[in-house]
């Protein structure tokens, strides 16, 4: 067997190994979230019973569709209800298909990860070939054998498992498979992270909805309030969840080169521009500046006075990430703060920075911020709300840009966002 089909052999078998790994969990999680969802619509529709009375028989209808699935119930004193499922499940199908559909995308991109693993295990493969040049020459070849059985028989579900043959002439070469083991095992960590966090930040608007639905069952009938109160905070949860859907599918893209960039040469200068102009209108709970390249404040009505700021890139995306920052910075500022935009360039690069006088943060939380749903203990006190998303969107847009995001922040005095971009105008 050749080096090269012997290293696909064995990726191959690693990455389905985290992959069925990954299937049972998320496995898991479908079963305990449907039983939840049972549970919760079998405990509503008892405490809709007597006090008095307690539940004898239990039993389900069931037909050729969905809508003809009945709860039958029997109290002590012989007394039958029944309660047709169909209602319920017309409102967690939703959510339950958008769990699904991300689980589905996770799932398929793990799938084909072989040849990410090989992409990743250049060196690895390096070394293979080295090791199949000594393996021609003079020597002892039950080294090379033992090397192979170490590698084919370690566990990867094993956390602590690593290749170790005992033989100091193969030391260095154990020494490369065990880091490249611990970064594909921490690559899996960082996924079902992900999964465990999306999957968090579904269940609560899942729980807001079917707590509205319990009281538009109970009192929106009748209580006119109620009805519009519901109605409207359903509306709300419904888009939240479709925001969040839509954040999840655009990381999931680019994560697998899906997400295109459409390039044009603009001036940086008049996006910043539209998106001052966009907060001005929009935002009148805070003081919008935008600040010319020495310093001065340019009045609302004012034209553009910066030297030209040209760049190469994909005048949407870039948009899109400057709107997250200043989404941002409202969301952490007070009524009435001031939050700043400048466009500077330095040789053959060029630059946007938002400022703002919000909440700021420790030195500890900026690290981690462009984690996805990452919240310090601070921003969640808030109650700021948000889907934890934006700037780890914002991230991809700036790298997709071979760009650069550098944060200064301060409890209390706010924090600077300067996103470096790179001026090159010729064609990619």
């Amino acid at each position: 067997m050749s080096v090269n089909s012997r290293m696909t052999s064995i990726a191959r078998r690693i990455n389905m190994s985290f992959w069925f790994k990954q299937v049972w969990g998320t496995i898991c999680l479908d079963i305990v979230i449907v039983a939840l969802i049972g549970g919760a619509f079998f405990k509503w529709r008892v405490d809709q019973i007597p006090e008095t009375r307690e539940v004898e028989q239990v039993e389900f209808q069931t037909g050729e569709t969905y809508e003809e699935l009945i709860l039958i119930m029997e109290d002590s004193h012989g007394e039958i209800y029944h309660y047709p499922m169909y209602q319920f499940l017309d409102y967690v199908l939703l959510p339950l298909y958008a769990l699904l559909a991300i689980q589905g995308l996770d799932l398929i991109g793990a799938l084909f990860g072989t040849g990410e693993i090989r992409r990743k295990l250049k060196p690895l493969n390096d070394l293979a070939i080295k090791a199949e040049k000594l393996s021609s020459l003079p020597l002892d070849s039950s080294k090379f054998e033992s090397l192979e059985q170490a590698i084919e028989s370690i566990s990867p579900n094993s956390p602590d498992a690593k290749i170790s043959t005992g033989d100091k002439d193969l030391a260095s070469i154990e020494v490369a498979l065990n880091n490249l083991i611990y970064r594909m095992r921490e690559s899996q960590k960082q996924q079902a992270r992900f999964v465990s966090d999306a999957s968090h930040e579904l269940r609560t608007p899942i729980a807001v909805i079917q707590g509205y639905v319990n009281m538009l069952d109970r009192w929106g009938k009748e209580d006119e309030s109620i009805l519009e109160e519901s109605i409207e905070a359903l509306k709300h949860e419904s888009d939240h969840m479709k925001e969040l859907v839509e954040q999840l599918l655009f990381l999931a893209r680019g994560e697998n080169g899906k997400n295109t960039l459409h390039y044009s040469t603009f001036d940086l200068n008049e996006v910043i521009h539209e998106v001052w102009e966009e907060s001005l209108m929009i935002d009148e709970e805070h003081r919008y500046e935008f600040v010319n390249d020495k310093g001065s404040v340019i009045d609302e009505d004012g034209s553009i006075v910066n030297p030209p700021a040209m760049m190469r890139g994909d005048v949407a995306m870039i948009k899109q990430s400057v709107r997250i920052f200043v989404q941002n910075a409202a969301k952490y500022s007070v009524k009435g703060a001031t939050i700043s935009f400048r466009v500077k360039a330095q040789g053959n690069r060029v630059c946007y920075v938002v400022q703002d006088e919000g909440i700021g943060m420790q030195g500890e939380d900026v690290v981690h911020i462009f984690e996805p749903f990452y919240r310090s203990d601070k921003a969640r006190n808030g109650n700021t709300g948000g889907s934890g998303l934006g700037l780890s969107i914002a991230k991809w847009i700036i790298d997709a840009h071979e760009g650069k995001i550098e944060v200064l922040s301060s409890p209390d005095i706010g924090t600077r966002f300067t996103v470096w971009l790179g001026a090159d105008i010729s064609e990619k």
